[in-house]
């Protein structure tokens, strides 16, 4: 049923075009985090591996870019098709994480859970993505590296903090799943919001609208004479 799912929310070619820019931008920014946590770790094991993820978060945007570019400038019109990010999550990177607050066991903790479930999705891409193989390739390429990402956090975290490594994993799982739902609120904030607005402007606008129209019909039409009392207005401050 999921595979089912995705296909369907791929099918869409502007959509697809817009969650790869999506995706790019994401691997941007993770990129940028870990350059920062190779530049603070104490660890030069950590500092090699910290670069090298680093380097290839930012060769995943390219590939996202420039297979989202292409596909955008292939579509005949602008799409507005719903992007879906919540049914078709990618790689959410270091997910806001602040870097610099954060010990190299929790950072690998929290790097290995999210290249795990980035791994998880992009397998599921690279199937519902048959129809395009340019697409899919990118996927599937792009897998290749986060088996690995994921393989050596978790390598490191062994090592790192060998028998805290459970419950770091289990504090980061905490604070993704806190994450995801500060995002299901904010969404379903935007959508109450909208609805009261929207009921707003239905139900209180037409009451003033009335009113106004009404003094409307009050006024007398053409030009209106100005009293006496006002021709002097602006000979004097008072």
């Amino acid at each position: 049923m999921m595979e089912r799912l995705h296909r369907w929310v791929w099918r869409d070619a502007g959509r697809r075009a817009r969650k790869l820019l999506d995706f790019a931008d994401i691997e941007e920014d993770g990129g940028r985090d870990l350059v920062r946590a190779a530049e603070l770790t104490p660890d030069p094991i950590l500092r090699r591996l910290y670069t090298v993820h680093a380097a290839d978060e930012e060769r995943h945007a390219a590939l996202f870019r420039t297979r989202g570019t292409a596909l955008m400038r292939s579509l005949p019109a602008l799409s507005t098709s719903l992007r879906l990010n919540w049914v078709s999550p990618g790689e959410r990177g270091l997910d806001d994480l602040r870097v610099h607050g954060e010990s190299d066991a929790s950072l690998l903790a929290f790097l290995h859970l999210s290249e795990k479930a980035a791994a998880g999705h992009f397998a599921a891409y690279v199937d519902a993505l048959r129809d395009d193989p340019p697409t899919s390739a990118v996927f599937k390429e792009v897998l290749h590296d986060e088996t690995f990402h994921m393989n050596y956090t978790l390598a490191q975290l062994n090592r790192v903090a060998p028998g805290r490594r459970g419950l770091l994993l289990w504090r980061a799982r905490l604070g993704r799943l806190w994450k995801a739902y500060l995002r299901i609120m904010s969404g379903v904030a935007g959508v109450i919001g909208a609805i009261v607005l929207t009921l707003q402007y239905f139900v209180l606008l037409p009451p003033f609208a009335l009113l106004a129209k009404r003094a409307e019909r009050r006024e007398p039409p053409g030009w209106n004479p100005v009293p006496a009392e006002r021709e002097r207005a602006m000979e004097s401050q008072y």
